[in-house]
């Protein structure tokens, strides 16, 4: 698709080049193409090709565009699938590193070096 939105927009720039050297130089060329005098519906035969050119250039760099923001959006939204993945397993590490910390700790609580409790009345 892009080679044939570069493709349409050299043709528009290519025929509106041509028919601006055409109509500027016509005095000089108009017996190379057997054309006497330059007629309104000549010009908009020209304007007409012109404009249908440009639609279609138009046209495919809408496509274009369109499919390269799918594209993006897509992307994105892997990118956020991403992160969440990565965030929930971050999360896991750091709660397994917790649940470790807590059970070391219980155990060392649990050691004969601690002293039975007193009551006091």
């Amino acid at each position: 698709m892009k080679q044939v939105n570069k493709i349409a927009q050299l043709l528009v720039l290519l025929f509106f080049a041509i028919s601006i050297v055409f109509f500027l130089s016509f005095n000089g060329i108009k017996g190379l193409f057997g054309i006497e005098e330059l007629k309104s519906g000549t010009v908009v035969y020209f304007l007409l090709v012109g404009l249908i050119l440009y639609l279609v250039s138009f046209g495919t760099e809408h496509m274009l565009k369109n499919s390269l923001n799918e594209e993006i959006s897509k992307k994105e939204a892997e990118k956020k699938e991403l992160k969440a993945t990565l965030y929930d397993l971050e999360k896991g590490i750091k709660l397994n590193k917790l649940e470790n910390k807590i059970n070391k700790s219980e155990e060392g609580k649990e050691s004969p070096n601690l002293r039975p409790r007193q009551n006091f009345k």
